[in-house]
């Protein structure tokens, strides 16, 4: 089968691959720009997207605005027209309306946002052409982004939903994250899938599905397409590129990694996540076992869910650290088939042998 356009509105992408967004860092100008180069989406994190501007630590704000509209504006000179380029913002983020706004007057293509209800959104892009995609991680969750959105007279222009084998934060507890009791991505996929169809039914447009979470090869693409999916969306396996933003050893952490140093650990933000279990997750976790709480540096006000006075940990530090490659003292995000990485690769490479794969299923 050759592989299908992805169409979202009028954005149409050559491939149906999105290149999921990861922060602090790890994904910006470079990487998303590649994806979208080779035909696919190309996504920014905007999390704490300006940690190396020179005012950062003094000036958060300003410096993450300014540094979101050069990584917009960098990716779309570097895929020179081809793809579509997108951000991915959380919705707990501080500042989130500043955010969306820079991102709009710098030319995003597609706003992709989760990490709680992104219930503002469709307000924020009124009057534009930009395209927006909530993620979620059940048919109820999309019914209900659905009916949110549909009041404010505008319906997702896609839905990611994303599953239990995802890296960094999850949008599961800790119970429906155990082995006998998880859900496997394409069993979500299918659920969304009928959900979705009696909303565009009702409204008489289409709202394309995206499969993330756990999709690895091109045999897991075709798998998410014949579920009724229209593309994927792939964090894990980008890392290991050479346009991947991060520091060359945040990349060789990935393909070091075994399947049992990848666990599910507690963030600061409040949700369980996805991350390699290393020198630093040992000592938070002995923080929390002697009841040890807050943190003796300047918070930098990423997240509104996160109490600086009862956190072990900075998670924006943490993030940092990785991106930078300072390994053993970082909060390493990573999806479920990381350990299935032994090799660093291109974007054109890892996409022609994604889609080859596929085309050949």
């Amino acid at each position: 089968m050759k592989l299908p356009e992805l169409k979202i509105g009028e954005l149409i992408a050559k491939l149906p691959i999105i290149q999921g967004g990861m922060g602090v860092g790890i994904s910006r100008s470079n990487l998303a720009g590649a994806v979208a180069k080779e035909g696919g989406v190309g996504v920014i994190s905007t999390a704490q997207i300006g940690f190396d501007e020179p005012d950062f630590e003094t000036n958060t704000l300003n410096a993450n605005l300014r540094s979101l509209e050069k990584h917009i504006k960098k990716a779309k000179e570097i895929s020179k027209g081809n793809g579509i380029v997108a951000i991915n913002i959380m919705s707990v983020t501080n500042f989130y309306k500043e955010n969306v706004k820079k991102a709009i007057e710098s030319g995003i293509d597609l706003i992709i946002s989760g990490a709680g209800l992104p219930k503002e959104l469709p307000k924020l892009v009124e009057g534009t052409k930009v395209k927006i995609a909530p993620i979620i991680s059940s048919a109820r969750g999309a019914g209900l982004m659905i009916k949110l959105w549909a009041k404010q007279n505008h319906v997702p222009d896609m839905i990611v939903v994303e599953g239990p084998e995802a890296g960094g934060h999850l949008g599961f507890s800790r119970e429906e994250l155990k082995e006998e009791n998880k859900k496997d991505i394409f069993t979500i996929v299918k659920e969304v899938v009928e959900k979705v169809k009696e909303f565009e039914e009702e409204f008489k447009t289409k709202i394309p599905v995206i499969a993330a979470g756990g999709i690895y090869t091109g045999k897991d693409i075709v798998k998410a397409l014949k579920c009724g999916a229209s593309g994927v969306q792939m964090a894990t396996r980008f890392v290991a590129t050479e346009e991947c933003d991060a520091d060359i050893k945040y990349k060789e952490a990935y393909i070091k990694a075994t399947k049992e140093e990848i666990e599910i650990v507690q963030s600061p933000v409040g949700m369980p996540g996805r991350a390699i279990k290393n020198k630093f997750m040992e000592e938070v976790e002995k923080k929390k076992a002697e009841g040890i709480k807050g943190t003796d540096k300047k918070c930098l006000g990423c997240i509104k869910t996160c109490n600086p006075a009862e956190t072990p940990y900075c998670i924006t530090r943490a993030l940092i650290n990785a991106v930078k490659g300072d390994i053993e003292n970082a909060l390493l995000f990573v999806g479920s088939n990381a350990y299935r990485i032994n090799e660093i690769t291109t974007v054109n490479l890892l996409i022609n042998e994604l889609v080859e794969e596929a085309e050949s299923c």
